[in-house]
């Protein structure tokens, strides 16, 4: 994987990680996501 990529694909991450923690518990809950799971969530959102 070229330095672009790696960087668009940790900027992707973090964008995703930053939207989610920014939901409420009761936002979460209605999508079938726990707060403990959002690193996971968003890790294979930009696999």
């Amino acid at each position: 994987m070229n330095i672009s990529r790696s960087f668009n694909t940790w900027r992707k991450y973090r964008q995703t990680v930053t939207e989610l923690g920014r939901m409420t518990n009761r936002e979460l809950h209605d999508l079938g996501i726990d707060r403990a799971d959002i690193q996971r969530v968003a890790r294979e959102a930009v696999r």
